[in-house]
């Protein structure tokens, strides 16, 4: 018997069931996402001395992707519907970047990489109250110390050496957090 207290929802809240959907979903999106990013900076970058690194981290990213897609079967979540505009957006993204140049692309994984980071250790911390869910609370703690090294590789390439670095990463860092809110609710 667990001494854990549960977490009092207030009205308005999402019930367990709906809170651990949504989760499920916004994070396969943001994998599949990071996916489509990764292979846009490689489309630009494909000979770049670079590519090692980004391939790892690609690799890294279809390996959460793969997770997520069992997850969603297994709890029968529906994906978001969002998921063509974030095949389009997230390739853009990381073409666009990568055609600024390489620090640019690597600014690019930092800002992306530190809104999951965060994302991450939240959800973490709900599933920590809830207290059951030792298992996926594990996965999304994995997932994130494995976004934390792509963001520590992108700053040790350069990432801040990018023109114009802050507003590039601020821009990045808002339409990532707007795609994950999109994506808990659509």
């Amino acid at each position: 018997m667990s001494t854990r207290a549960k977490p009092h929802r207030m009205p308005g809240d999402l019930s367990k069931k709906d809170m651990l959907e949504s989760m499920i979903r916004v994070d396969h999106a943001g994998e599949y996402g990071a996916v489509r990013i990764y292979e846009g900076q490689l489309a630009v970058l494909g000979k770049s001395a670079d590519r090692p690194d980004i391939e790892h981290m690609a690799d890294q990213e279809r390996v959460h992707l793969a997770k997520f897609d069992d997850l969603i079967r297994k709890n029968r979540v529906r994906p978001t519907a969002l998921m063509p505009l974030w095949h389009v957006a997230g390739f853009a993204l990381g073409a666009g970047t990568a055609l600024m140049g390489e620090k640019a692309a690597h600014a690019c994984t930092v800002a992306v990489e530190e809104v999951i980071d965060e994302h991450y250790a939240s959800q973490v911390s709900a599933l920590d109250a809830e207290g059951d869910q030792q298992e996926l609370r594990d996965t999304f703690e994995k997932f994130r110390l494995e976004e934390l090294e792509h963001r520590d590789t992108a700053l040790g390439k350069g990432a801040e050496d990018a023109p114009g670095y802050e507003v590039l990463k601020t821009a990045v860092k808002t339409g990532s957090k707007l795609a994950i809110w999109l994506s808990k609710r659509i």
